[in-house]
Protein backbone atom coordinates (compact mmCIF):
# COMPACT_ATOMS: atom_id res chain seq x y z
CA UNK A 1 0.00 0.00 0.00
CA UNK A 2 1.32 3.49 -0.82
CA UNK A 3 1.91 6.00 1.99
CA UNK A 4 -0.86 8.27 3.26
CA UNK A 5 -0.78 11.36 5.43
CA UNK A 6 -2.61 9.69 8.35
CA UNK A 7 -0.26 6.71 8.22
CA UNK A 8 2.79 8.97 8.31
CA UNK A 9 1.37 11.09 11.11
CA UNK A 10 0.54 8.04 13.25
CA UNK A 11 3.81 6.21 12.64
CA UNK A 12 5.50 5.49 15.98
CA UNK A 13 9.22 5.21 16.57
CA UNK A 14 10.77 1.93 17.73
CA UNK A 15 14.12 0.89 19.10
CA UNK A 16 15.41 0.41 15.56
CA UNK A 17 14.82 2.48 12.41
CA UNK A 18 12.31 1.07 9.94
CA UNK A 19 10.97 1.89 6.47
CA UNK A 20 7.41 2.53 5.31
CA UNK A 21 7.34 1.96 1.51
CA UNK A 22 5.57 4.22 -0.97
CA UNK A 23 5.89 3.87 -4.77
CA UNK A 24 8.70 4.00 -7.35
CA UNK A 25 11.45 3.36 -4.83
CA UNK A 26 10.39 6.06 -2.35
CA UNK A 27 9.86 5.30 1.32
CA UNK A 28 9.59 6.94 4.75
CA UNK A 29 12.42 6.19 7.17
CA UNK A 30 11.30 6.38 10.82
CA UNK A 31 14.20 6.76 13.25
CA UNK A 32 14.23 5.84 16.97
CA UNK A 33 14.33 9.57 17.87
CA UNK A 34 10.99 10.07 16.11
CA UNK A 35 12.42 11.73 13.00
CA UNK A 36 10.63 10.91 9.73
CA UNK A 37 12.63 11.18 6.51
CA UNK A 38 11.54 10.73 2.89
CA UNK A 39 14.10 8.77 0.89
CA UNK A 40 14.50 7.41 -2.66
CA UNK A 41 16.64 4.37 -3.46
CA UNK A 42 17.89 4.11 -7.04
CA UNK A 43 20.73 2.74 -9.13
CA UNK A 44 23.00 4.94 -11.24
CA UNK A 45 26.15 3.84 -13.07
CA UNK A 46 25.82 0.38 -11.59
CA UNK A 47 25.82 1.70 -8.01
CA UNK A 48 23.02 1.81 -5.47
CA UNK A 49 22.36 5.30 -4.15
CA UNK A 50 19.94 7.01 -1.77
CA UNK A 51 18.54 10.52 -2.29
CA UNK A 52 17.11 12.53 0.62
CA UNK A 53 13.76 14.06 -0.34
CA UNK A 54 12.96 15.99 2.83
CA UNK A 55 11.89 15.70 6.45
CA UNK A 56 8.27 15.30 7.52
CA UNK A 57 6.28 17.44 8.30
CA UNK A 58 8.37 20.30 6.80
CA UNK A 59 8.19 18.37 3.54
CA UNK A 60 4.70 17.00 2.82
CA UNK A 61 3.98 13.64 1.17
CA UNK A 62 2.90 15.47 -1.99
CA UNK A 63 6.12 17.50 -2.11
CA UNK A 64 8.24 14.39 -1.53
CA UNK A 65 6.54 12.62 -4.44
CA UNK A 66 7.12 15.64 -6.70
CA UNK A 67 10.83 15.56 -5.81
CA UNK A 68 10.87 11.80 -6.45
CA UNK A 69 9.32 12.21 -9.91
CA UNK A 70 11.83 14.96 -10.77
CA UNK A 71 14.69 12.70 -9.67
CA UNK A 72 13.34 9.74 -11.67
CA UNK A 73 13.23 11.92 -14.81
CA UNK A 74 16.82 13.04 -14.20
CA UNK A 75 17.90 9.39 -13.89
CA UNK A 76 16.12 8.55 -17.13
CA UNK A 77 18.00 11.43 -18.81
CA UNK A 78 21.34 10.12 -17.55
CA UNK A 79 21.68 12.67 -14.76
CA UNK A 80 22.56 11.65 -11.20
CA UNK A 81 20.17 13.53 -8.84
CA UNK A 82 22.60 13.14 -5.91
CA UNK A 83 25.30 14.94 -7.92
CA UNK A 84 22.85 17.72 -8.79
CA UNK A 85 21.93 18.13 -5.14
CA UNK A 86 25.59 18.29 -4.16
CA UNK A 87 26.21 21.02 -6.75
CA UNK A 88 23.19 22.94 -5.45
CA UNK A 89 24.54 22.67 -1.91
CA UNK A 90 27.91 24.02 -3.02
CA UNK A 91 26.17 26.88 -4.82
CA UNK A 92 24.17 27.74 -1.69
CA UNK A 93 27.36 27.82 0.36
CA UNK A 94 29.12 30.05 -2.19
CA UNK A 95 26.52 32.70 -2.95
CA UNK A 96 27.66 36.33 -3.06
CA UNK A 97 26.02 37.00 0.30
CA UNK A 98 27.60 33.98 2.01
CA UNK A 99 31.10 34.71 0.72
CA UNK A 100 30.75 38.43 1.46
CA UNK A 101 29.74 37.74 5.05
CA UNK A 102 32.84 35.55 5.31
CA UNK A 103 34.84 38.53 4.06
CA UNK A 104 33.27 40.79 6.69
CA UNK A 105 34.22 38.28 9.38
CA UNK A 106 37.81 38.09 8.08
CA UNK A 107 38.36 41.88 8.33
CA UNK A 108 36.41 42.44 11.53
CA UNK A 109 39.56 42.96 13.59
CA UNK A 110 40.84 45.69 11.26
CA UNK A 111 37.96 48.17 11.63
CA UNK A 112 35.88 49.66 14.40
CA UNK A 113 32.73 47.74 15.22
CA UNK A 114 30.45 50.66 14.37
CA UNK A 115 32.14 50.97 10.95
CA UNK A 116 31.72 47.25 10.36
CA UNK A 117 28.03 47.38 11.21
CA UNK A 118 27.46 50.33 8.89
CA UNK A 119 29.06 48.43 5.99
CA UNK A 120 27.00 45.32 6.67
CA UNK A 121 23.84 47.39 6.90
CA UNK A 122 24.57 49.01 3.51
CA UNK A 123 24.93 45.57 1.93
CA UNK A 124 21.72 44.39 3.57
CA UNK A 125 19.83 47.43 2.28
CA UNK A 126 21.23 47.86 -1.21
CA UNK A 127 23.32 44.87 -2.32
CA UNK A 128 22.07 41.54 -0.98
CA UNK A 129 18.47 42.04 -2.18
CA UNK A 130 19.78 42.32 -5.76
CA UNK A 131 22.72 39.90 -6.05
CA UNK A 132 22.92 38.18 -2.66
CA UNK A 133 21.56 34.83 -3.89
CA UNK A 134 23.69 34.77 -7.05
CA UNK A 135 27.06 33.06 -7.38
CA UNK A 136 29.96 35.29 -8.38
CA UNK A 137 30.30 33.87 -11.90
CA UNK A 138 26.70 34.87 -12.63
CA UNK A 139 27.11 38.50 -11.55
CA UNK A 140 27.80 40.90 -14.41
CA UNK A 141 28.50 44.62 -14.52
CA UNK A 142 24.84 45.50 -15.31
CA UNK A 143 23.84 43.69 -12.08
CA UNK A 144 26.19 45.91 -10.08
CA UNK A 145 24.98 49.02 -11.92
CA UNK A 146 21.41 48.01 -11.05
CA UNK A 147 22.40 48.48 -7.39
CA UNK A 148 24.15 51.81 -7.93
CA UNK A 149 21.74 53.44 -10.39
CA UNK A 150 18.93 54.25 -7.88
CA UNK A 151 21.47 55.89 -5.55
CA UNK A 152 22.72 58.06 -8.41
CA UNK A 153 19.15 59.00 -9.32
CA UNK A 154 18.55 60.14 -5.73
CA UNK A 155 21.86 62.06 -5.77
CA UNK A 156 23.11 59.94 -2.90
CA UNK A 157 26.53 60.03 -4.50
CA UNK A 158 28.57 59.49 -1.36
CA UNK A 159 26.60 56.32 -0.61
CA UNK A 160 26.91 55.23 -4.25
CA UNK A 161 30.69 55.55 -4.12
CA UNK A 162 30.89 53.74 -0.79
CA UNK A 163 28.69 50.85 -1.94
CA UNK A 164 30.59 50.52 -5.21
CA UNK A 165 33.95 50.49 -3.45
CA UNK A 166 32.79 47.92 -0.91
CA UNK A 167 31.38 45.64 -3.63
CA UNK A 168 34.80 45.81 -5.29
CA UNK A 169 36.48 44.85 -2.01
CA UNK A 170 34.08 41.92 -1.61
CA UNK A 171 34.95 40.70 -5.12
CA UNK A 172 38.67 41.06 -4.37
CA UNK A 173 38.16 38.63 -1.47
CA UNK A 174 36.20 36.27 -3.73
CA UNK A 175 38.92 36.37 -6.40
CA UNK A 176 41.62 35.62 -3.83
CA UNK A 177 39.65 32.59 -2.61
CA UNK A 178 38.96 31.22 -6.07
CA UNK A 179 35.24 31.93 -6.35
CA UNK A 180 35.59 34.09 -9.47
CA UNK A 181 38.20 35.50 -11.83
CA UNK A 182 37.16 39.12 -12.26
CA UNK A 183 35.45 42.08 -10.60
CA UNK A 184 32.34 43.27 -12.49
CA UNK A 185 32.22 46.41 -10.32
CA UNK A 186 35.25 47.88 -12.13
CA UNK A 187 33.30 48.80 -15.25
CA UNK A 188 30.69 50.63 -13.17
CA UNK A 189 33.12 53.11 -11.60
CA UNK A 190 32.97 55.52 -14.53
CA UNK A 191 29.18 55.67 -14.37
CA UNK A 192 29.10 57.27 -10.92
CA UNK A 193 29.34 61.09 -10.99
CA UNK A 194 32.15 62.60 -8.94
CA UNK A 195 31.12 63.61 -5.46
CA UNK A 196 31.78 67.27 -4.82
CA UNK A 197 33.30 67.72 -1.38
CA UNK A 198 30.97 69.86 0.69
CA UNK A 199 32.52 71.23 3.84
CA UNK A 200 30.30 71.73 6.85
CA UNK A 201 29.18 75.33 7.00
CA UNK A 202 30.69 77.51 9.72
CA UNK A 203 30.93 81.17 10.62
CA UNK A 204 34.49 82.48 10.75
CA UNK A 205 34.04 86.26 10.72
CA UNK A 206 34.13 87.65 14.30
CA UNK A 207 31.12 89.91 13.75
CA UNK A 208 29.06 86.94 12.49
CA UNK A 209 30.19 84.80 15.41
CA UNK A 210 29.23 87.62 17.80
CA UNK A 211 25.69 87.71 16.41
CA UNK A 212 25.42 83.92 16.61
CA UNK A 213 26.45 83.96 20.28
CA UNK A 214 23.83 86.60 21.05
CA UNK A 215 21.21 84.57 19.20
CA UNK A 216 22.15 81.46 21.17
CA UNK A 217 21.68 83.37 24.43
CA UNK A 218 18.17 84.32 23.28
CA UNK A 219 17.25 80.75 22.33
CA UNK A 220 14.01 79.72 24.06
CA UNK A 221 14.26 75.92 24.08
CA UNK A 222 14.24 73.71 27.17
CA UNK A 223 16.83 74.50 29.81
CA UNK A 224 18.85 71.34 29.08
CA UNK A 225 19.01 72.15 25.38
CA UNK A 226 19.86 75.78 26.18
CA UNK A 227 22.83 74.61 28.23
CA UNK A 228 24.06 72.20 25.55
CA UNK A 229 23.66 74.92 22.92
CA UNK A 230 25.58 77.51 24.97
CA UNK A 231 28.32 75.04 25.85
CA UNK A 232 29.01 74.02 22.24
CA UNK A 233 31.00 77.14 21.20
CA UNK A 234 33.11 77.01 24.36
CA UNK A 235 34.16 73.37 23.89
CA UNK A 236 34.07 72.89 20.10
CA UNK A 237 34.20 69.09 20.43
CA UNK A 238 32.25 66.89 18.01
CA UNK A 239 28.47 67.34 18.43
CA UNK A 240 27.98 63.65 19.17
CA UNK A 241 30.57 63.81 21.94
CA UNK A 242 28.91 66.77 23.62
CA UNK A 243 25.42 65.31 23.54
CA UNK A 244 26.74 62.01 24.94
CA UNK A 245 28.77 63.67 27.71
CA UNK A 246 28.49 61.66 30.93
CA UNK A 247 28.69 63.05 34.46
CA UNK A 248 31.20 60.38 35.49
CA UNK A 249 33.68 61.87 33.02
CA UNK A 250 33.31 65.46 34.26
CA UNK A 251 35.43 66.82 37.12
CA UNK A 252 34.19 70.32 37.87
CA UNK A 253 36.77 70.86 40.62
CA UNK A 254 39.65 70.00 38.29
CA UNK A 255 37.91 71.80 35.42
CA UNK A 256 38.32 68.79 33.15
CA UNK A 257 36.24 66.51 30.98
CA UNK A 258 38.00 63.21 30.32
CA UNK A 259 36.30 60.73 27.99
CA UNK A 260 36.89 58.06 25.36
CA UNK A 261 36.56 59.31 21.78
CA UNK A 262 35.00 56.50 19.74
CA UNK A 263 35.84 58.12 16.39
CA UNK A 264 39.60 58.03 17.03
CA UNK A 265 39.52 55.39 19.78
CA UNK A 266 41.59 57.40 22.25
CA UNK A 267 41.16 58.91 25.69
CA UNK A 268 40.87 62.68 25.49
CA UNK A 269 41.15 65.55 27.96
CA UNK A 270 39.11 68.73 27.51
CA UNK A 271 40.10 71.59 29.84
CA UNK A 272 36.98 73.44 30.99
CA UNK A 273 36.93 77.22 31.09
CA UNK A 274 35.26 79.08 33.93
CA UNK A 275 32.32 79.76 31.60
CA UNK A 276 31.96 76.07 30.68
CA UNK A 277 32.05 75.04 34.34
CA UNK A 278 29.31 77.58 35.13
CA UNK A 279 27.02 76.09 32.47
CA UNK A 280 27.63 72.55 33.76
CA UNK A 281 27.02 73.61 37.36
CA UNK A 282 23.74 75.21 36.29
CA UNK A 283 22.43 72.04 34.63
CA UNK A 284 23.75 69.58 37.24
CA UNK A 285 20.84 69.96 39.70
CA UNK A 286 18.50 68.94 36.89
CA UNK A 287 20.43 66.05 35.31
CA UNK A 288 23.24 65.24 37.75
CA UNK A 289 21.48 62.18 39.17
CA UNK A 290 21.42 60.54 35.76
CA UNK A 291 24.05 59.22 33.38
CA UNK A 292 24.08 61.94 30.73
CA UNK A 293 24.70 65.64 31.20
CA UNK A 294 22.24 66.33 28.38
CA UNK A 295 19.67 63.50 28.42
CA UNK A 296 16.83 63.04 25.98
CA UNK A 297 13.65 64.91 26.86
CA UNK A 298 11.77 61.64 26.40
CA UNK A 299 13.15 60.28 29.65
CA UNK A 300 14.15 57.01 27.99
CA UNK A 301 17.68 56.91 29.41
CA UNK A 302 19.27 57.99 26.16
CA UNK A 303 21.29 61.14 25.43
CA UNK A 304 19.92 64.17 23.65
CA UNK A 305 19.05 63.60 19.98
CA UNK A 306 21.72 64.29 17.38
CA UNK A 307 19.28 66.63 15.63
CA UNK A 308 18.70 68.86 18.65
CA UNK A 309 21.44 71.47 18.11
CA UNK A 310 20.86 71.40 14.34
CA UNK A 311 17.18 72.13 14.95
CA UNK A 312 18.04 74.87 17.44
CA UNK A 313 20.31 76.57 14.91
CA UNK A 314 17.61 76.32 12.27
CA UNK A 315 15.05 77.88 14.63
CA UNK A 316 17.37 80.88 14.94
CA UNK A 317 17.55 81.27 11.17
CA UNK A 318 20.84 79.43 10.55
CA UNK A 319 20.25 76.78 7.91
CA UNK A 320 22.78 74.08 7.03
CA UNK A 321 24.38 76.33 4.41
CA UNK A 322 25.21 78.99 7.00
CA UNK A 323 26.14 77.17 10.22
CA UNK A 324 26.10 73.59 11.49
CA UNK A 325 26.61 72.00 14.89
CA UNK A 326 29.92 70.68 13.61
CA UNK A 327 30.79 74.19 12.44
CA UNK A 328 31.74 75.29 15.96
CA UNK A 329 34.93 73.24 15.45
CA UNK A 330 35.79 75.09 12.25
CA UNK A 331 35.02 78.45 13.85
CA UNK A 332 37.34 77.76 16.77
CA UNK A 333 40.12 76.29 14.63
CA UNK A 334 40.07 79.21 12.19
CA UNK A 335 40.02 82.01 14.75
CA UNK A 336 42.45 80.39 17.19
CA UNK A 337 44.95 79.89 14.38
CA UNK A 338 44.51 83.51 13.37
CA UNK A 339 45.20 84.53 16.96
CA UNK A 340 48.52 82.71 16.89
CA UNK A 341 47.87 79.73 19.13
CA UNK A 342 49.99 76.67 18.46
CA UNK A 343 48.49 74.62 15.58
CA UNK A 344 49.57 71.48 17.43
CA UNK A 345 47.68 72.50 20.56
CA UNK A 346 44.60 73.32 18.50
CA UNK A 347 44.76 69.95 16.73
CA UNK A 348 45.10 68.14 20.06
CA UNK A 349 42.11 70.03 21.42
CA UNK A 350 40.09 69.05 18.34
CA UNK A 351 41.23 65.47 19.03
CA UNK A 352 42.84 65.05 15.64
CA UNK A 353 45.12 62.42 17.07
CA UNK A 354 47.10 59.41 15.74
CA UNK A 355 45.43 56.00 15.80
CA UNK A 356 48.62 54.36 17.07
CA UNK A 357 47.94 53.33 20.69
CA UNK A 358 51.37 54.35 22.07
CA UNK A 359 51.39 57.74 20.35
CA UNK A 360 47.76 58.35 21.30
CA UNK A 361 48.48 57.67 24.97
CA UNK A 362 51.36 60.15 24.85
CA UNK A 363 49.43 62.80 22.93
CA UNK A 364 46.41 62.62 25.20
CA UNK A 365 47.96 65.07 27.67
CA UNK A 366 50.37 66.78 25.27
CA UNK A 367 50.13 70.59 25.25
CA UNK A 368 47.68 70.28 28.15
CA UNK A 369 48.84 73.37 30.04
CA UNK A 370 48.82 75.41 26.86
CA UNK A 371 45.38 74.06 26.03
CA UNK A 372 44.10 75.10 29.47
CA UNK A 373 45.22 78.67 28.78
CA UNK A 374 43.88 78.51 25.25
CA UNK A 375 40.42 77.28 26.28
CA UNK A 376 40.05 80.01 28.91
CA UNK A 377 41.30 82.64 26.48
CA UNK A 378 38.86 81.32 23.85
CA UNK A 379 35.92 81.53 26.26
CA UNK A 380 36.88 85.07 27.25
CA UNK A 381 37.20 86.00 23.58
CA UNK A 382 33.72 84.65 22.82
CA UNK A 383 32.26 86.58 25.76
CA UNK A 384 33.89 89.75 24.45
CA UNK A 385 32.39 89.17 21.02
CA UNK A 386 28.98 88.50 22.52
CA UNK A 387 29.16 91.70 24.55
CA UNK A 388 29.83 93.68 21.38
CA UNK A 389 33.50 94.50 21.97
CA UNK A 390 35.67 95.53 19.04
CA UNK A 391 37.69 92.32 19.08
CA UNK A 392 40.29 92.22 16.31
CA UNK A 393 42.17 88.99 15.50
CA UNK A 394 45.72 89.24 16.75
CA UNK A 395 48.88 87.24 16.86
CA UNK A 396 49.24 85.69 20.31
CA UNK A 397 52.45 86.70 22.01
CA UNK A 398 54.76 83.90 23.07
Amino acid sequence: MPLSDPAIKNAKSTEKPYKMPDEKGMYLLVNPNGGKYFRLDYRFGGKRKTLALGVYPETSLKQAREKRDTAKKQIADGIDPCAIKKEDKITQDHTFEKVTRDWFASVKHTVREITQQKKIRRFERFVFPVIGNMVHAEIKSPDVYKIIKPLIAKRQLETAHRVHSEIGAAFAYAIAHGFTDYDPAQAVAGQIPAQKVKHRAALTEPKDVAQLLRDICNYQGTFVVQCAFRLSPYLFQRPGEIRQMEWKDVDLDAKEWRYFVTKTEVQHIVPLSTQAVAILEAVKPLTGAGRYVFPSSRGDGRPMSDNTIRTALKSLGYDSDAMTAHGFRTTASTLLNEQGWSPDAIERQLCHMPRDAVRAAYNRAQYLEERRRMMQSWADYLDSLKAGAQVIPFRKSN
